[in-house]
C-alpha cells in the first residue's frame, strides 16, 4: 500500500469568490473540468444543495470516463474540499482540495490537490506508474479551463 499526493497550482486573474464559485457548485464544472468532456453522453446526477457543503455529484459514462462520485465536505473563502470516489474502471477513494489565494498582482493563485492510497492491485502498480504523470496534465488542462472560465 501506498500514499500519493498530485497537486498543481495556477494564477487567476479574477477575484477569488467568482472562481470559489465555479468550484464549489458542480453544475459549473461541465465548463471547466477537464474530464467532462471525456464522453459527450455521460450521465449525471445532482443531488443535495446546489453548492457548498453537501452538494453531490454521480457521473456514469463510457470506459474513459468511468461511474463514480463526488461530495462537497467542507467549504469556506479560502478552501473547497471534496470526497471523491471512484466505482469503474478502477475503486479508488481520494481527498481533493482546491485552495483559492489572493496574489500579489491582485488576482488569485489556485492550489488542486489530491490525495489517496494506492491498495491491492493499484499498490502494486503504483510502483511502477506514477499517479503525479498519470493525473497531473489533467489538473494543468483543467486549471486552464478554470482559468479562462473566471476570466470570462
Amino acid at each position: 500500500m501506498g500514499s500519493y499526493e498530485v497537486v498543481r497550482m495556477t494564477t487567476i486573474a479574477a477575484d477569488a469568490a467568482r472562481i470559489h464559485a465555479l468550484v464549489d457548485d458542480f453544475h459549473h464544472w461541465q465548463q471547466w473540468s477537464p474530464w467532462e468532456d471525456v464522453d459527450p453522453a455521460m450521465q449525471r446526477t445532482y443531488t443535495g444543495p446546489d453548492s457548498g457543503v453537501g452538494a453531490h455529484y454521480e457521473w456514469s459514462g463510457n470506459r474513459k470516463a468511468g461511474r463514480g462520485s463526488m461530495e462537497i465536505v467542507a467549504s469556506t473563502p479560502e478552501a473547497i474540499d471534496v470526497a471523491l470516489v471512484f466505482q469503474k474502471p478502477f475503486s479508488a477513494t481520494n481527498d481533493v482540495r482546491f485552495s483559492f489565494a489572493p496574489d500579489s498582482a491582485g488576482g488569485t493563485t489556485v492550489e488542486w490537490r489530491m490525495r489517496g492510497e494506492q491498495s491491492g492491485v493499484w499498490g502494486v502498480l503504483g510502483k511502477l506508474i506514477n499517479m503525479d504523470k498519470l493525473v497531473g496534465k489533467d489538473f494543468e488542462k483543467g486549471l486552464a479551463r478554470l482559468r479562462s472560465a473566471a476570466e470570462a
